[in-house]
């Protein structure tokens, strides 16, 4: 699945030289890999970067492998998701401390995203500390190993600034019920939070997920539904504009909100003094959150496996062929989670 980055329409299926592992590198079969909008921006020649020295980039990031030969202490057979980003080779404080998800000056890579190719080919390498390994129990399921290690990041982190003083967080908004939000409204159930979920859609299979989670569906305007729920916790999952606004609005004292989706440039009148004013005068606080390290990987192999694998297979709502792989990268209506099929091949 190659693209040239730049250039719409340069995407297609293209005949690779089977790789050659370098020393410390597994062999692994990939079967199925989740696309997002990052790799939809990519198609569309938004931003993107091929290895150096090569045009064409092969995309791919949400990996669920198996692994062909056994090392580095992996059986061959081993299902394996894939972790997207290496530390920048300076390398800064955090890379050299294994946090490349915290990166200050900007020279890590991406696999299939940040000048180096991803996941989404017949066979990959990866190198054996950046193979996570997967349950065989979760099956199909670990496809959305990496798109919940963004989520178990967040919590991660909320969790943290939560013991800064005697916060009660009980209840928590997320904003986005596509598979970020849905993932983030799953880690906040297993907090034993009270949950809502805000979304556009107004029927169809985003309201029927987040009620079987147990938690409580809005799809009103972001201003009168924090209003009404004044939460504690708000994890925003679109990067549209109003909401971001509104997440950091009309919430509990002490709260947390927690930004992770990147947002179009976009002009919005917002009034700074008044919601400089609600911030102090609160104590909360706001924070982004991008990416995830090795830790946070593991994290949400632990949260997957502790989920209703029901639930999670309706997050699920398309698998393409990796012949029409490009139809994947469609939004439909109804999406959730769509995934490349390369188990057939």
């Amino acid at each position: 699945m190659t693209v040239i980055p730049g250039d719409p329409g340069s995407a297609e299926l293209t005949e690779l030289p089977e790789p050659a592992p370098k020393k410390g590198e597994l062999v692994v079969e990939p079967l199925y890999l989740g696309v997002c909008g990052t790799d939809r921006e990519i198609l569309d020649g938004a931003h993107g970067e091929p290895p150096e020295g090569q045009e064409r980039l092969l995309l791919g990031h949400e990996l669920l492998g198996r692994v062909r030969e056994a090392g580095g202490g992996l059986d061959a057979g081993q299902l394996v998701a894939g972790i997207v980003r290496r530390p920048d080779p300076v390398p800064c404080p955090c890379c050299a401390q294994g946090e490349w998800d915290m990166c200050r000056n900007g020279q890590y890579t991406e696999r299939g995203i940040k000048g180096l190719n991803g996941y989404g080919a017949e066979l990959v390498t990866i190198e054996q500390d950046f193979a996570i390994p997967v349950p065989g129990d979760l099956g199909t399921l670990g496809v959305l190993t990496e798109p919940s290690s963004i989520l178990a990041k967040a919590w991660e982190q909320i969790d943290r600034i939560a013991t800064r003083a005697c916060s009660d967080h009980r209840r928590a908004l997320v904003t986005g019920a596509g598979p970020i939000g849905l993932l983030a409204a799953l880690m906040g159930a297993q907090r034993g939070l009270e949950v809502h979920v805000l979304d556009r859609a107004t029927e169809g299979i985003k309201p029927e997920v987040v009620s079987a989670l147990g938690a409580e569906y809005h799809s009103g305007e972001i201003t009168d539904v924090a209003e009404q729920l004044n939460p504690d916790v708000v994890v925003e999952c679109t990067g549209v504009a109003e909401l971001v606004a509104g997440a950091m609005q009309h919430t509990a004292p002490g709260a947390i909100v927690c930004l992770t989706g990147v947002a179009a440039s976009r002009s919005l009148s917002v009034d700074i003094g008044a919601l400089n004013n609600e911030l102090v005068l609160e104590n909360d606080v706001v924070f982004g959150s991008v990416n995830a390290n090795r830790r946070h990987f593991e994290q949400a192999v632990d949260a997957l496996r502790r989920a209703d694998p029901d639930w999670l297979r309706r997050l699920i709502t398309r698998t393409v062929p990796l012949d029409n792989w490009t139809e994947a990268l469609e939004k439909g209506n109804d999406d959730i989670k769509v995934v490349v099929d390369f188990s057939q091949r």
